[in-house]
């Protein structure tokens, strides 16, 4: 194995060469968010709710206590502090990929089963004032249609970003290494509690049924651990990222001379 100097290997020396020779994975995250996309803009199934069905639909309606945006930022710190440009690439990419993947699938189902919200009345009635059908009897909302159609979208809810950090944090400081550090299975369990903090929350703030959480976590995780074990070794290897770090280089590091060898013969000839 040629010797590598892995502190060498830097964003603006061998970013553009990692980032061109996974060229067919940014092609399909580009197609799953556009996929993701696409499932946010079409019209989710309006389920029939019924006036015997408001009774649990009428919890007050507000805002979210912990923004959307908030839970991928906490990924970010994690990565950033990475002294190596290939584990770094490959969180970045598996956190992606947990993301996305996860997102198409739990809107594909939202828009299939079009699960009301808990809030859904003061979605589809901001006067308080029921309507409904004469002859179905469904609602008949004269809400914001916006906010009706966010309304539909209870079922599911996940948090797969968190589940690939705890994955990565087990596999980064090697929590599995059998010699009885057992407080540092609190670092990879603090964002599964952040996950589960972030659940409690859209239930309290009644923009989720308890099941659509529960639900989305099983969903989530699933994710994550594949996406995870796509880019990493378990966590219990005894070398941890250690041996990808070097392969990974390695196999790079050959490439680049392979390219600037046949660069240097196109010049001469």
């Amino acid at each position: 194995m040629p010797e590598i100097m892995l502190g060498s290997h830097t964003v603006k020396s061998h970013g553009f060469q990692v980032a061109s020779g996974h060229m067919h994975d940014w092609i399909i995250l580009m197609v799953l968010g556009v996929i993701d996309i696409g499932l946010n803009v079409v019209e989710p199934f309006h389920r029939f709710v019924g006036k015997g069905m408001m009774a649990d639909l009428r919890y007050p309606f507000k805002e979210d206590t912990i923004p959307f945006w908030a839970v991928p930022a906490l990924d970010k710190p994690a990565f950033t502090a990475c002294n190596s440009l290939y584990i770094a690439y490959n969180a970045r990419s598996g956190t992606l990929f947990s993301l996305l993947i996860t997102g198409v699938i739990t809107d594909s189902i939202k828009d299939g089963v079009g699960r009301p919200r808990p809030n859904f009345f003061w979605r589809c009635f901001p006067d308080g004032n029921q309507v409904f059908h004469p002859v179905t009897l469904d609602v008949v909302c004269n809400g914001d249609k916006r906010i009706i159609k966010e309304g539909y979208k209870s079922f599911p809810r996940s948090f797969a970003g968190l589940g690939f950090l705890s994955w990565y944090l087990s596999g980064k400081i090697r929590v599995f290494d059998r010699r009885g550090h057992v407080g540092k299975l609190c670092v990879p369990f603090l964002p599964l509690l952040v996950a589960a903090f972030v659940g409690v929350s859209r239930v309290d703030d009644y923009w989720h049924h308890w099941t659509d959480v529960f639900a989305g976590g099983l969903i989530g995780l699933t994710v994550a651990s594949c996406c995870y074990l796509q880019f990493f070794p378990f966590p219990h290897s005894v070398n941890g990222m250690s041996h990808l770090l070097v392969t990974t280089a390695v196999v790079w590091s050959r490439k680049y001379r392979k390219r600037c060898s046949l660069g240097a013969i196109g010049d001469k000839i």
